[in-house]
């Protein structure tokens, strides 16, 4: 085997990314809430960085970056005139803050770092804008299995039941439920622990938790469980409607999710209305009593623009609500020291950095938001017919379609509505809703299929609901307005809504 080494010569093209890119397209891609705390950290770890004053006038301010940006730059050429390359630049952009850090700054400005700053505002009795604006931030919730650990902490119980019942708690589940089976919980329990001992916990778990419901097995039992605390603990309660609804539970719960109605009716020798009564009587009680305590799916949603209908001129406008987004500006002091060519040259070059990484986050920020205005106004222009009528009137309305009309590339779009809302006259709704394929009705109209799942939901509304539509009969009721699709996009669209099968919507007279 013979190996040759030789020199090649090979045009081509290649694309890089520089940092500054990359950061620019995650902070168009973050949700409002990661862009807080996005900037909550470079407030915590770059000293050149600090909080607007109040009432700074913003063309001001943008004036007065143009002019340090211009002074620090010739600064910077100064700074590097030993022939050191762009390449060494960026990676002493990532590597001198791991190099230096924090405590090098202390001792090394002379009274004139982070700390003395801190200290001197202190001293001024002034306030510190980052500390504010951390100490801010919500607190986070305590979790299912921390609150369940404070209740069973105040029941007088024995060491070993104690032990035995947060091992017990380790495994709820986030609705509330102990899944496991007994072998399994056997094997998280402490060494010699009976099943008769299991059993006598969980029952005062079951007993003892609040809400009622939490360390149910199943559905059935957390049912009854609820249904129980309601007859020991509610003195205004009937009685005779809660044995009914205990009785429905214990013995017909399948029945009741099929919906077989008449069939339960017969078995306990009642009317269908009087079972219809008991299980709307049902609804009171909670399917998930964990997510009573700790809702890991409710998450606050903040609109990152708010969209209005303005009279005067008959159009819809955006704004920008940035209000929860903190006015940055530069250090003047930092600024001050980086032109001071007196200084030792790495202090200068270690600012230098930081100064550069807040300018970048700042222009990325406002990059960010003229790029997200840009998208918002096509979609609102494309997507008139949606705020005036709603669903059934949103158009298909392809990435490819903003980008080709704004001049950018479709992966900026994308970036741009991810996980970002619109305030509407209709309610707060999701950025990417508007953007999505269609069909054509016979008349040749362009339809979204958000629309067509409007429409399907229209006719299921107007159905006769004693003889509720199969999946073939909407086939054809969706063919008479124009709209022609298959069975299983029917099925498909009708679970998307949360609208059962025509057996279950059936209600009885």
């Amino acid at each position: 085997m013979r190996i040759d080494a030789g020199q090649h010569m090979r045009m081509g093209q290649q694309m890089k990314l520089a940092p500054r890119m990359i950061q620019s397209m995650e902070i168009l891609q973050m949700p409002t809430a990661a862009l807080e705390e996005r900037i909550e950290q470079e407030l915590a770890s770059n000293p050149t960085l600090e909080l607007a004053e109040p009432g700074t006038d913003d063309l001001e301010l943008a004036r007065e970056a143009k002019q340090r940006d211009r002074d620090d730059r010739e600064n910077e050429r100064e700074l590097h005139t030993d022939g050191s390359g762009a390449g060494e630049d960026f990676e002493r952009l990532s590597n001198l803050t791991e190099q230096y850090g924090e405590s090098w700054i202390d001792n090394n400005f002379e009274g004139g770092g982070d700390a003395a700053l801190r200290r001197a505002r202190a001293n001024d009795g002034e306030r510190d804008g980052k500390l504010d604006a951390m100490a801010n931030t919500a607190a986070r919730t305590a979790s299912l299995y921390e609150q369940l650990i404070d209740q069973w902490r105040m029941a007088e119980v024995d060491d070993a039941t104690d032990e035995l019942g947060r091992r017990v708690i380790g495994l709820i589940d986030r609705d509330g439920y102990l899944r496991a089976d007994e072998a399994t919980l056997l094997e998280e329990a402490p060494p010699g622990t009976t099943p008769e001992q299991l059993s006598a916990v969980i029952d005062r778990l079951q007993r003892y938790l609040e809400p009622p419901g939490l360390a149910a097995r199943d559905l059935r039992e957390c049912l009854l469980l609820q249904i129980d605390a309601k007859l020991d603990n509610d003195l205004d309660a009937d009685p005779d409607a809660l044995a009914l609804e205990r009785r429905l539970v214990a013995d017909h719960l399948g029945d009741i999710e099929a919906n077989r109605y008449p069939r339960i009716a017969k078995a306990l020798d009642l009317s269908i209305e009087a079972v219809q009564l008991a299980v709307r009587g049902l609804r009171q009680f909670h399917p998930h009593p964990g997510k009573l305590l700790a809702d890991d799916d409710v998450r606050t949603i903040t609109p990152d623009a708010v969209i209005e209908y303005d009279e005067d001129s008959d159009t819809y406008t955006a704004a920008l609500t940035n209000n929860r987004i903190p006015p940055l500006q530069i250090s003047p002091g930092y600024e001050d020291m980086f032109k001071d060519k007196q200084a030792d040259k790495q202090t200068r070059e270690f600012i230098g950095t930081h100064l550069r990484n807040a300018r970048w986050l700042m222009e990325a920020i406002e990059q960010r938001c003229n790029t997200l205005l840009r998208v918002i106004g096509v979609v609102v222009e494309h997507q008139r017919g949606w705020f005036e009528q709603g669903d059934a009137a949103l158009r298909p309305l392809p990435m490819t379609t903003v980008a080709d009309q704004l001049g950018i590339h479709v992966a900026t779009v994308s970036r741009a509505v991810s996980e970002k809302y619109l305030q509407t006259p209709r309610g707060i709704v999701p950025l990417r809703m508007f953007f999505s394929g269609g069909t054509e009705t016979e008349e040749g109209e362009s339809m979204s299929w958000t629309a067509v799942q409007a429409k399907l939901k229209e006719v299921i509304d107007a159905e006769d609901k004693s003889k509720p539509l199969s999946d073939d009969a909407l086939v054809e009721e969706m063919k008479k307005q124009g709209i022609d699709i298959a069975r299983r996009t029917v099925a498909k669209y009708r679970g998307q809504l949360n609208i059962p099968t025509a057996r279950q919507r059936k209600q009885y007279t």
